[in-house]
């Protein structure tokens, strides 16, 4: 931090406080700085571990008890889980090409491993076996839910079909590494005359300089592209951003998906399933693959009303200087919204990003999260990482640590492209610390650039914090396998979207929201302009959502050889959503989690109507007042998935969720409380 010359709030002790005063033995990921041939040592050893615990459980002769057996297969599930963590971490984040991939070589054998449990028989018989009538509650549904996650993975069926499903899945793990992969290594060019970054921030430009040829090159990297969408004056760069950005990994991952598409279909069927997304959908919330289907529509027609008002406004704003217009392409939403918002709500989202310079930002998101969950963080200093970049920190209790996270916060060649949470280690309570990691591309500080924040990298940086303290404090469990955010994955998005709600808040602005240069707080009629700014827009952002969601589910709902990717893509966006897509670009090849969520991108909106039913149990005049907030740690964030997450929402709700608190959410800009109301 002291590279940064510009103003910063003054930073709680306790965050400069080094833990060398804590009892923490356990070291950190990259303690050894492993190469190649040290990094598979450690993922052998695991795996090798995980192996001698399954020998064990299979070696009992007597009766089955919880410590003969749940524990080993807990400690084989620990093992493995640790091996997949690091060699998907590294696979996304290691800056040595060689290295990433031996990670995912490794991650494929851990694969391996793991669908060889899932598929081994007697395992499930031991498990199948046990008495439960006098252990804890939490024991019982962990032992309830692996024998579904067994059944789930074929371990019923005859030995032929255990063998092929065994492939199955082993290929179906690659083909995900591969179109992972894919995306993360195909970062584009999209070259520019200097006169086209006219209406970027200034800061933008001043990053990119023009080459000896004259010409500027910008990447398709998040920090590049995004704002071009939402700022850059000239169409034509806009609109060949939009291309390059949506034709990454193509047509490379065409191949990739529909394969990876008749793989899932056929672990489906053999199964006894009709589709992939029936199959995926019944260890989850919504249980069955058609009700995403039925939550598609009471989406769609919530939002359709409220949209179609704010497409009004977008399509006014585009014939001022496009009088015939009678369409939005997908990729001027952005910067019409930004017109809108300037003419229609007096607020420029340039205005606020000198209030967001990123080390600010970061200390008021430790400082927000330590005021709501009642923690503290300390950061390890000189610890050993993959890049000088990353940071290591403590998440401190009653002083004493319970967790550990590191922050891999800005963009390089060939690391993951996007913003997320991931799983380092599963907590065990006396046992293991929970880790985790956010690995984001936000703009890097450096001696001369504050690296200022737009509004939704903010949101952002609150999002995934939102996961990484699900995953921390979820993380004292007495079993590896319900620890964290280990229950239903339909629900693990609701506290990190509940978590980006903090932002509208001026008491949690007021913490780390001053101008890099003078030091001045945010002042608050800017505030209040945001907020009423950012009001405008959530109907279309629902629908966008929504039409993602369509795509996911639609390409996984029938038979692979009647999916035609690049319809179901044009379809899905004009059906759910006001805009009209480019036919030259091929989204679906970078569409990430149609590898790894493959039909359940429905989890997003699912719970966002979730996140918003949380968000309105609490005071919104103080979001720390009351019992709210130590209820939602206590109820929501606490147990993990040590039950089920129906019933996380019912304990803190007091009833199943509805759509209420969101439809007032996306109105808020027409309500009198967003912009202007009707009349005004």
């Amino acid at each position: 931090m002291s590279r940064i010359s510009f103003v910063l709030l003054p930073i709680l002790m306790t965050t400069l406080m080094t833990a060398q005063n804590l009892s923490v033995s356990q070291p950190t990921v990259w303690a050894t700085k492993p190469d190649v041939a040290a990094f598979e040592k450690i993922e052998n050893d695991r795996l090798a571990a995980a192996q001698a615990s399954i020998d064990k459980l299979l070696a009992i002769k007597g009766a089955r008890t919880i410590d003969n057996t749940l524990a080993p297969f807990d400690d084989a599930t620990r093992q493995l889980n640790a091996a997949g963590y690091l060699a998907g971490l590294m696979e996304q984040v290691h800056p040595d090409v060689t290295f990433r991939d031996h990670a995912t070589t490794m991650l494929t054998k851990v694969s391996a491993a793991q669908t060889a449990i899932a598929l081994n028989h007697d395992v499930y018989s031991a498990l199948a076996s046990l008495d439960l009538s006098h252990a804890d509650a939490a024991t019982c549904y962990y032992v309830r839910r692996q024998l579904l996650e067994f059944r789930l993975a074929g371990v019923d069926k005859d030995d032929a079909t255990r063998a092929r499903l065994k492939e199955l899945n082993q290929k179906a793990t690659d083909l995900q590494s591969a179109f992972d992969r894919n995306i993360s290594d195909d970062q584009k060019i999209v070259e520019a005359d200097p006169s086209e970054l006219e209406g970027l921030p200034q800061d933008y430009i001043d990053r990119h300089k023009p080459g000896a040829d004259g010409k500027v090159q910008l990447t398709t990297d998040y920090p590049d592209a995004l704002p071009v969408f939402t700022f850059a004056k000239s169409d034509n760069l806009r609109r060949r951003m939009a291309i390059a950005f949506n034709t990454r990994a193509y047509p490379k991952n065409k191949e990739v998906l529909t394969d990876l598409l008749k793989t899932r279909y056929e672990i489906a069927a053999l199964i006894g399933y009709s589709s992939w997304a029936n199959y995926n959908a019944a260890d989850k919330m919504i249980a069955k693959g058609t009700n995403i289907g039925d939550f598609i529509q009471q989406v769609n027609d919530a939002s359709r009303p409220l949209a179609q008002r704010e497409f009004e406004m977008l399509l006014a704003e585009k014939r001022k200087t496009d009088p015939g217009a009678n369409q939005i392409w997908d990729y001027e939403g952005g910067y019409f919204s930004e017109l809108v918002r300037r003419e229609q709500y007096n607020f420029d989202s340039q205005s606020v990003r000198s209030y967001f310079p990123f080390m600010q930002v970061k200390q008021g998101i430790l400082d927000t999260a330590a005021d709501l969950f009642h923690v503290t963080f300390q950061q390890e200093l000189n610890v050993p990482s993959w890049d000088p970049t990353v940071e290591t920190w403590l998440v401190i209790d009653h002083g004493k640590p319970i967790g550990r996270f590191y922050l891999d916060m800005h963009p390089r060649p060939g690391k993951y492209s996007h913003a997320e949470m991931a799983p380092v280690l599963d907590g065990i309570r006396g046992k293991q610390l929970p880790e985790a990691i956010l690995v984001c591309n936000f703009p890097a500080p450096t001696a001369t650039d504050p690296g200022l924040m737009t509004y939704d990298d903010v949101a952002t940086f609150f999002h995934e914090f939102g996961h990484l303290m699900h995953h921390i404090l979820g993380g004292q469990q007495q079993w590896a396998g319900i620890s964290g955010i280990s229950m239903e994955s339909d629900f693990v998005e609701a506290p990190s979207q509940m978590l980006e709600e903090w932002i509208r808040s001026p008491q949690v602005l007021a913490k780390f929201a001053r101008h890099y240069k003078t030091g001045e707080p945010i002042p608050a009629d800017l505030v209040a302009r945001m907020n009423r700014a950012s009001a405008f827009g959530r109907a279309g952002w629902v629908e966008r959502q929504n039409g993602f969601t369509a795509i996911s589910y639609d390409i996984y709902k029938d038979k692979p050889e009647s999916v035609d990717l690049d319809a179901v893509t044009l379809d899905s966006t004009k059906k759910y959503t006001m805009f009209t897509p480019l036919p030259e670009t091929h989204v679906w090849a970078s569409f990430g989690h149609l590898g790894g969520y493959s039909s359940a991108y429905y989890t997003y909106l699912w719970d966002k109507v979730i996140a918003e039913d949380f968000f309105v149990q609490f005071d919104h005049s103080n979001l720390l007042a009351g019992d709210a907030p130590s209820r939602y740690r206590r109820l929501v964030l606490e147990p993990g998935g040590s039950m089920s997450a129906n019933d996380l929402v019912k304990n803190f709700l007091g009833r199943p969720q509805n759509v209420v608190a969101l439809e007032k959410w996306m109105g808020e800009e027409f309500n009198g409380t967003g912009a202007k109301a009707d009349g005004e």
